[in-house]
């Protein structure tokens, strides 16, 4: 591929946020539903239900036929449509087809007294998203004494980062900071990240479980050829 002559911002790390409308009441009802799903699941595993950290299957999309649990399907395809669309507008180039999003797990996590899940990618999809059903209001979260402002935030580690430990930092790779960003968790905000970009959920404590719904998802196009020429890119 033949650069014209000028400034090019190569792999850049596309990142979605959006708000669901109407949260309060819709993550009221899944809260109920989740925890219902957490004691059965729990049961068949024979584990405690009461446990600081829980995750469900990858099924929740088969287990969560509520009016409110259809809601946020729609919501989270809609959202990551609008990311993928935006992400992808140079490759595709003009002749972009529509494209077919397929949701290939759709899960639940319950954390609380310090629980976390390390650091990590998603495998077998492009795309992932985190969904904050329930957490404690910010004013009390950030106040924690020992995690303070960080307690239970979503942190996203950027592409550089495994390169910068021992890495000359100056003004001319000031880009490339900070080399993690966290994002605030704030009940019914949605993230859409690339599933390749590490990420994790800090440690949290609170009065509110924190529980979040995540998924990782496919994208093709309608015609069945994933080939960038079929979008008119070269």
């Amino acid at each position: 591929m033949a650069l014209d002559p000028g400034f090019h911002g190569l792999w850049p790390t596309p990142i979605g946020v959006y708000r669901l409308p109407d949260a309060q009441s819709i993550n009221a009802v899944l809260a109920r539903a989740l925890q219902a799903i957490r004691l059965s699941q729990s049961a068949a595993r024979g584990a405690d239900p009461h446990s600081p950290f829980f995750a469900s299957d990858d099924d929740l999309m088969r287990r969560l036929q509520i009016d409110e649990g259809q809601q946020l399907v729609k919501f989270f395809v809609e959202s990551l449509k609008h990311t993928v669309t935006l992400a992808n507008q140079v490759a595709w180039g003009p002749s972009r087809r529509s494209m077919r999003i397929v949701l290939e797990g759709l899960w639940f996590q319950c954390s609380r007294a310090g629980a976390f899940h390390d650091l990590h990618t998603h495998g077998n999809c492009s795309w992932s998203g985190v969904y904050i059903v329930q957490i404690d209001d910010t004013t009390v979260r950030s106040t924690h004494p020992t995690y303070g402002a960080a307690n239970g935030v979503t942190r996203f580690v950027g592409p550089s980062f495994g390169h910068l430990g021992g890495a000359h930092v100056d003004l001319g790779n000031a880009y490339l900071q900070p080399p993690h960003v966290d994002i605030e968790p704030i009940p019914g905000q949605l993230v859409v990240f690339p599933a390749s970009l590490p990420h994790q959920a800090l440690p949290y404590d609170g009065t509110l479980d924190r529980i979040i719904i995540s998924f990782n998802a496919s994208i093709h196009s309608e015609s069945g050829n994933d080939q960038l020429h079929a979008y008119g890119a070269g």
